[in-house]
């Protein structure tokens, strides 16, 4: 049964679930990258047509445009129909809450606030924490409740 039929889908407890999703997110994670980058592109394009229209206060967003841009596409995938990111979705993998309730787009922004927080402290380490404990979650995943499972 997908996750779109049932809306109370929980974590399968099976092993192949979680085996290979760590790797899995490594590429998911450059694959979302990319996507934001380009994205990025046509929001300084607005932002500069804004900073036009505002006479020079929305110039102001150029320093926060990367953040603003990958927030929104994070919350919007993560937080969508899918509860996945394309790069997740291309490397056959979702994000659930381990207490079976849907990803809403507050709790995608936060999951990927936490983990820019966790990385920039933690930065090459936070992988680790997946090798180490059970269904591969990293520590902003143990925090928030959620966890990553194949779908294929």
């Amino acid at each position: 049964m997908s996750l779109d039929q049932n809306p109370t889908y929980t974590a399968p407890d099976d092993w192949r679930a979680y085996s290979g999703v760590l790797s899995r997110r490594v590429f998911a994670f450059i694959l979302d990258y990319l996507i934001v980058l380009l994205l990025c592109i046509p929001a300084a394009v607005i932002v500069f047509f804004l900073g036009i229209i505002t006479l020079g206060l929305g110039f102001m967003l150029y320093p926060a445009l990367f953040v603003i841009v990958a927030l929104l596409y994070f919350g919007m995938t993560l937080g969508g129909p899918s509860q996945a990111s394309p790069g997740m979705r291309a490397m056959g993998i979702t994000l659930m809450r381990m207490d079976g309730r849907r990803m809403d787009f507050m709790t995608a922004m936060v999951h990927t606030v936490l983990f820019w927080l966790i990385n920039s402290v933690l930065t090459p380490l936070i992988l680790l924490a997946g090798l180490f404990t059970s269904k591969s979650r990293l520590v902003h995943d143990m925090l928030l409740g959620t966890v990553v499972v194949r779908t294929t």
